[in-house]
C-alpha cells in the first residue's frame, strides 16, 4: 500500500554538474536550447552530443563539462519542465476555496497540459523517454507526488473532517491517472485523444467534487 505523499521539496539526484557562474549558466542555456531544437526535429534517440555542441556554438569538451552524456541533457530538460509544471499547478490551486473553484481550476489545468503536450514535441519525447530510465521514472514519480500535494491541500480545505490519508491517496491516484490519460491521448488520433481527455476530466471531477 502506498504511504503518505512525500514532501514536495524531495529531490532526486541529478546526473549533471550545475553551473555556478552567469557566463556558464548562459552557455548551458544555449546547450539546452540546442538540444530542445534537435529533439523537436528528430527525437531524443537520434540526437547526438556533437550536434548539440555544434548548434549551441560550444566545444564538445564544454558540453561534456556540464552534461556527461545524452541522458544528462534529457534529465536537465525534464527537471526544467517539472519545475515549470509545479509552479503552474501551485498557482492555479493556491486560492481555490470551494467546489466550483476546484472544478474550474482542475479542468483548466488538464486543458493546459493537454495543449502543451500537443504543441511541444520535446515534452512528449521526454515524457515517453522517462519510461526506459529508472532514475527518470523516479524523478517523474517525485514530481507527481509533489503535484498531488497541491491537490491534497485543496481537498483538505474543502473537506476538513475527511481522513487526510484518504485524501492524499485520492489526490495521488487522480494525478497518476491524469498522466496516464495524457500519454494515451497524445498517442492516438486527435479526436480520440480529445474524447479521452474529456472522459478523464469527467471521471476525476466526479471523485473530486461529486460532479
Amino acid at each position: 500500500m502506498e504511504g503518505p505523499i512525500a514532501p514536495a521539496n524531495e529531490q532526486v539526484a541529478s546526473p549533471r554538474r550545475a553551473p555556478s557562474q552567469q557566463r556558464s549558466r548562459e552557455r548551458v542555456e544555449r546547450m539546452l536550447a540546442a538540444a530542445s531544437a534537435l529533439i523537436a526535429e528528430q527525437g531524443s534517440d537520434a540526437m547526438r552530443m556533437g550536434e548539440v555542441a555544434e548548434r549551441a556554438g560550444v566545444s564538445i569538451g564544454s558540453l561534456y563539462q556540464f552534461f556527461p552524456d545524452k541522458r544528462a541533457i534529457i534529465w536537465a530538460l525534464a527537471e526544467r519542465y517539472t519545475a515549470e509544471s509545479q509552479a503552474c499547478i501551485a498557482a492555479a490551486l493556491a486560492d481555490v476555496s470551494d467546489a466550483e473553484g476546484l472544478r474550474r481550476a482542475f479542468s483548466e489545468l488538464v486543458d493546459i497540459y493537454y495543449g502543451l503536450f500537443l504543441a511541444e514535441p520535446v515534452m512528449r519525447d521526454i515524457w515517453s523517454g522517462t519510461q526506459a530510465d529508472k532514475a527518470l521514472r523516479e524523478l517523474e514519480l517525485a514530481d507527481s507526488r509533489a503535484n498531488a500535494e497541491f491537490l491534497t491541500a485543496v481537498l483538505k480545505r474543502l473537506q476538513p473532517a475527511a481522513d487526510p490519508v484518504a485524501l492524499e491517496t485520492t489526490a495521488f491516484l487522480i494525478w497518476q491517472m491524469g498522466e496516464a490519460a495524457m500519454r494515451l491521448a497524445i498517442s492516438v488520433g486527435r479526436q480520440e485523444g480529445d474524447d479521452l481527455v474529456a472522459a478523464y476530466k469527467r471521471m476525476a471531477l466526479r471523485e473530486l467534487v461529486g460532479a
